[in-house]
């Protein structure tokens, strides 16, 4: 079975986070596509979150997973996308339901709110839940794109 493909993308809040959580990805057997950025040195949170949009528009990657300071500007500027449905969690329980609930494709997370553990609690209730489906949820997420 191939390796699924996550797209992965900070600014320099969350650079640190997202090299852990890259690992994360790969100890997991995912294959992470790192959109950047490369270093901790200050970049603008949109132009990352514009980048994983067109990954997972062009197919390069069907999920993502975004860091900034609080994980809000980041998803914001996803969320300008009609495709992306970006949810900062929180925790595990806000990971689950954001995939369940509301077939989030993109998991947001804050790096100077969450710790690591936390964080890798995230990545895992994300990719191992699956969307609930049904009518009400699928009614409700298609108002949405």
């Amino acid at each position: 079975m191939p390796q699924e493909t996550i797209a992965i993308a900070a600014d320099h809040a969350g650079f640190e986070l997202k090299e852990l959580l890259k690992a994360e990805l790969a100890a997991g057997g995912y294959k992470p596509l790192d959109l950047g950025t490369a270093g901790p040195e200050s970049v603008d949170y949109p132009d990352f979150a514009d980048k994983l949009a067109v990954a997972l528009k062009d197919g390069r990657a069907l999920r993502g997973v975004l860091v900034c300071g609080t994980g809000i500007g980041i998803s914001i500027a996803a969320n300008r996308h009609r495709h992306i449905r970006a949810a900062v969690c929180h925790d595990g329980t806000s990971a689950k339901l954001a995939r369940l609930h509301n077939n989030a494709n993109v998991l947001a997370l804050g790096a100077r709110l969450l710790g690591p553990e936390v964080a890798k609690d995230c990545l895992a209730a994300f990719l191992a839940t699956a969307f609930e489906g049904g009518e009400r949820h699928s009614r409700r997420i298609g108002k949405l794109s």
